[in-house]
Parts: C-alpha cells; structure tokens; sequence
C-alpha cells in the first residue's frame, strides 16, 4: 500500500495520524508485503509531514510488513540528520524498513524551505544520497559539498563514535516515477534502488520497464521487472455494481474529483488514461476512471481485469502497491477490500503475474 495520504484537507493532523496507523495494521494482517508513506508538507490533501512519525507507531503495532517513507524529499534535509535517524529506525524494525528518496516536485514545499529555484534539486539529491551512503559505511571522512558538509569523526576510547550503519549493512532505496521516460526511474536503475512506478497508461509503463533495465545495464548492474512496484487504484465488493458505486461515492471519487484529476488535467497527464479506448481527454471523469482506469469490481472481475492487464504488458513485474483513500467514516468495506486483493485475488492469479518477463 502507498498511503499517500489522500485525504481531504478537513481531516484533522489526528484523524490522519490515526487513519495512516491503522491502515498499516489491516495491511499486516491481511497479508500484504509492504506499506509506504508519502510525504509533503504544504499540501491539503497529502497531509503528513512527516512519514517516520507513522512509521515508528506502525512499528510497534504490525509483524510482518515492511515499512517506509515514498519518499524523503532529500533537498530539505540535511543528509547527516536523515542518515542517522533512518539507519536507527531500520534497527528498530529489524529489516523491515526501506526508504524511498525525492528530489520533490511541488513549488509550495520547496519555498516552505526558502527554495524558489527548484531547478537543482535533483543535484541536490544525488548529493544527498552520496553523503548518506558514506555516512551508513561507518568509516571516518570529511566531504565538503556544492548543497552540505559532512563528517564522521574517528571518536576516542573515551567518547566512542556511535556505529551508524543500518540494520544487515545497506539501506534498500525505492524511488518513484510518473511521466515517460522518467529521469527518476533511470536515476534508480542506474543506482540499484527499486523503481515505483505511479501508473497512467501501458506505454507509459512498459517505457518504464525500459527505462530502468537499460539504464541499470549501462550502470553494470542487472535490472528487470521483478525490481517494479506499480501503483494502481484497486477496489473489491461482492459485486461490479457495488464496487463501482462505493468507489465513486467514497473516498477514491472524491479525491480523484476534487484532487486528483484536476491535477491530472492541467499537467497534460489526463490524455494517457485513455489509451486503448476512444474517448478523449474531455471524457476523463471519475465515471470514466471506474470503468477504464481503475481496477474496480467483484472478486472474479479484479482477478480478470488482472490477468488482462499483465497480458497487455507482456508479462508480470514485481510488486502492487494500492493507493490509499478516505473511508475514515465507513472503513469496513475499503478493509474488506483490502483483505479480498491479498486473499482471494492475488493467490489466484498466474503465478508470473508478479514476476519479470524477460
């Protein structure tokens, strides 16, 4: 699950908090792999600042799943504080943390920080991702940078240098991407970190694929599929019908209503979702989303449509990550949705639907 939050901007810090902690625990029980947290500052509808807060209570109320932020926008942190506080948390959770890193994309969160330039923040990352590795080595050094300054120092008998390497010795990195060709996939092909792909269309995704695996191949480094977490909108009830109706008129159609597709429409990315259809841009609602875009209905049809997406894709990738939504108010059908993709839906499908075609 990527909880991103999308929740609307009247749900209270509390209310978020409380939704995100326990979203966690339904996604433990009911089987699922991994939980992500988004993080933004200044944005109404993605309202946590801070992912590790959610993740330190998720610690100590979930068993299995792995936990961590997507992302940590790397340019408003100084590397040396995110370094140490991350490689402590890892040894709290015992490996189950993992972290997805940024350069952020949102004008508002960058001038929180007094950045009105943005066009360095990817320098800025990469920087930052270099100070942070050398850091989780453990081993003295002193680097003077374009963005920071950093070092470790030898420490004595007396005042010993606290070990900062994260649990098992490396830090699992994810990073996400949207757009065709994104810079950020082939960033994490080339750097062996997981790419998490945010879907709009086939193409987009399948360019992804591409992407990352000639990207990690020109790094020297062995890239496929099975490294891909896809983000997708996914709801289950007992029938087509309901699940239709409890999607559009919960909280996935309103985010997407008031939110999402907004968004979509002024960035030029609404016009992908129709691939494969004959509708054009003007025809993308939240009605046209449940039928063609979303993966919405009962059991058997989430199981079909499935099997023809990764038909269309020529094959499985790695891992699903479902966004997460407002059902603060009702939350036991988006649960029982929830326990139905990991029980009943994802056992049955082909066994490579979540493996690389190559």
């Amino acid at each position: 699950m990527f909880q991103t939050p999308f929740l609307p901007p009247e749900r209270t810090p509390e209310q978020v908090f409380d939704w995100a902690v326990n979203q966690a625990v339904v996604a433990d029980k009911a089987g699922y792999s991994e939980y992500w947290v988004g993080e933004h500052a200044t944005l109404n509808w993605e309202a946590i600042p801070s992912p590790e807060l959610v993740i330190a209570a998720a610690a100590r109320v979930t068993e299995r799943i792995k936990l961590g932020p997507l992302a940590h926008l790397l340019p408003y942190y100084h590397p040396a504080t995110l370094a140490t506080q991350a490689a402590w948390l890892s040894h709290i959770l015992k490996g189950r943390y993992q972290m997805g890193v940024a350069p952020g994309a949102y004008p508002t969160d960058a001038k929180l920080r007094g950045l009105t330039d943005m066009k360095k923040n990817h320098l800025m990352m990469q920087e930052s991702v270099k100070i942070m590795e050398m850091i989780w080595k453990g081993e003295p050094f002193d680097y003077q940078g374009e963005f920071w300054s950093a070092s470790l120092p030898e420490g004595d008998a007396a005042h010993p240098i606290r070990d900062q390497k994260p649990w098992g010795g490396t830090m699992p990195m994810a990073m996400t991407g949207l757009s065709p060709n994104s810079p950020s996939i082939r960033y994490a092909g080339a750097h062996g970190y997981s790419p998490a792909s945010v879907y709009s269309s086939n193409s987009a995704l399948i360019d992804h694929f591409r992407v990352y695996r000639e990207a990690a191949a020109e790094a020297g480094r062995h890239g496929d599929r099975t490294m891909h977490r896809v983000v997708r909108d996914v709801f289950i009830a007992d029938t087509d019908a309901e699940a239709r109706k409890l999607a559009l008129e919960g909280g996935m159609g309103r985010a997407w209503r008031e939110y999402l597709l907004p968004t979509y429409h002024a960035f030029g990315l609404a016009e992908a979702m129709t691939e494969g259809t004959d509708y054009s841009v003007s025809d993308v609602t939240p009605e046209f989303l449940a039928d063609h875009f979303w993966i919405v209905g009962s059991v058997e049809t989430v199981r079909e449509k499935f099997e023809s997406w990764v038909d269309q894709l020529g094959g499985g990738f790695g891992t699903l990550l479902t966004y997460s939504y407002d059902y603060i108010d009702n939350p036991t059908p988006w649960e029982e949705s929830m326990t139905r993709l990991a029980r009943e839906v994802v056992p049955n499908l082909p066994v490579d639907a979540f493996a690389a075609a190559e």
